[in-house]
């Protein structure tokens, strides 16, 4: 009787850990591959579809990600010393210069560019996830691409910007259109997550959090310190 009792106990806990699996669509960390355009200081002056503040803070979250969860990431840059400058201190945080291939084009869309696609197909996954400046420009040209070659394409939406709030959503809903998904960046990082059992990236993720995740990081930061959580 005992055994059967155990035996139940351990079935129980295997189907509540093992209940569904999780769906294809969802992101994981070694599905994908995470490609950083445009995140450049002239490319952000023009930026009014939302506060410069707040896509540096989203573009952070998203950097800051695929080094916690070891994601294949690709940073690009157009015209670096001639005219756009250096990329955010957020994507340097993460990328730095001195330790990072990062590719420097003339075209605006980085999928004509040799060394860009090369370096982005290279990385061998058919789900791109993308996020720069400016969406209607950078992020556009290269999506609609990949989507035409057959790659399943995500779009960060709040880690992207363009010289209008008009600009950036008709740029989204055209890629939408075209099969794009949308994601954000906080999503993007809690869909890597998924599980706060997962210990080894757990700190990571919520120092990420507390550091670029405006009220949500002030909230874990409150809970850690008072209620000791």
């Amino acid at each position: 009787m005992k055994k059967l009792i155990l035996s139940s106990i351990i079935a129980l806990i295997a189907s509540y850990s093992f209940a569904q699996k999780p769906s294809p669509a969802l992101l994981s960390p070694t599905n994908h591959t995470l490609v950083l355009i445009d995140y450049q200081s002239q490319m952000a002056f023009a930026v009014k579809n939302q506060p410069v503040e707040l896509l540096r803070n989203n573009a952070a979250l998203t950097a800051g990600a695929s080094k916690i969860f070891n994601i294949p990431t690709v940073v690009t840059t157009v015209a670096a010393k001639s005219f756009s400058g250096p990329v955010f201190p957020e994507i340097n945080e993460f990328y730095p210069a001195s330790a990072t291939t990062i590719i420097d084009r003339t075209t605006m869309n980085s999928w004509e560019d040799l060394n860009a696609h090369k370096a982005i197909t290279g990385k061998g996954k058919k789900i791109l996830v993308m996020g720069g400046l400016w969406t209607s420009v950078c992020i556009v040209g290269p999506a609609l691409s990949a989507i035409n070659e057959g790659y399943t394409v995500y779009v960060i939406t709040d880690a992207s910007g363009d010289v209008s709030k008009e600009a950036h959503e008709q740029s989204i809903t055209r890629m939408v259109q075209a099969g794009a998904r949308p994601i954000t960046s906080l999503q993007y990082l809690l869909e890597l997550q998924r599980d706060w059992a997962r210990s080894e990236t757990y700190k990571g993720t919520t120092d990420l959090i507390k550091k670029y995740g405006g009220a949500y990081g002030i909230g874990i930061q409150y809970a850690q310190e008072v209620i000791k959580h």
